[in-house]
């Protein structure tokens, strides 16, 4: 059954930025305790690659250090076994660069391993475990719900809003929302088309007052 999707699936602009300031701020609020800060800080960088990537849940989880390909002029994301066990580059943009890069000097800085083949976000249990898929549904819950984003948005809901906002940053193209989100065919990225149809909406706004 195809995927039905309306606008309240989508994150506005001033809610993605709610939700991220408020992460940020969490994260660098200096709270006293250290298990707290360090999970401020690993949870600001996971809504931050979710909303600036559209990752799929498992393929955060399952992120590496060497996944990380932070050079500055040409900045990727690499998801090593995404839907069908398919590999695929996800490019990202200078904020979520930046902000990586300063995530691995701060996890070297707590002891946490920076090995290419160590996770990048690491489960409280220790271990060097990585976070569930259930952990990162709980702290989207938990993010958004403290930022006072309505209750119907999970953490995939990142993934529809940035789809739906590369479409429209891209000038509606859509071979390359299908390359980065990694859809095997156009025809699965088209329901962000339907959604976000530029003709319909300049077609009601013409409509004779």
């Amino acid at each position: 059954m195809a995927l039905q999707l309306t606008i309240e699936d989508f994150m506005t602009d001033a809610q993605v930025k709610r939700l991220k300031g408020h992460c940020r701020a969490a994260a660098v609020r200096g709270v006293n305790n250290q298990h707290n800060t360090r999970q401020a800080r690993r949870d600001w960088a996971i809504i931050h690659l979710a909303l600036d990537t559209g990752l799929r849940v498992s393929e955060i989880c399952s992120l590496k250090i060497g996944d990380l390909l932070l050079e500055s002029d040409y900045s990727v994301v690499v998801v090593q076994n995404g839907k069908g066990n398919k590999r695929r580059g996800v490019m990202i943009g200078e904020s979520l660069r930046s902000h990586l890069s300063d995530f691995l000097v701060w996890k070297k800085k707590t002891g946490e391993s920076t090995a290419r083949n160590a996770y990048l976000f690491l489960s409280s249990r220790g271990g060097g475990l990585p976070l569930t898929r259930t952990a990162i549904y709980r702290i989207f819950k938990q993010k958004a719900q403290s930022a006072g984003l309505p209750p119907r948005f999970s953490i995939h809901s990142c993934r529809h809003t940035y789809a739906s906002r590369l479409y429209r940053a891209s000038t509606y193209n859509l071979r390359l929302v299908q390359k980065q989100l990694g859809h095997a065919s156009v025809q699965t990225t088209q329901i962000y088309a339907d959604v976000f149809d530029e003709d319909a909406h300049l077609a009601v706004n013409n409509l004779p007052q």
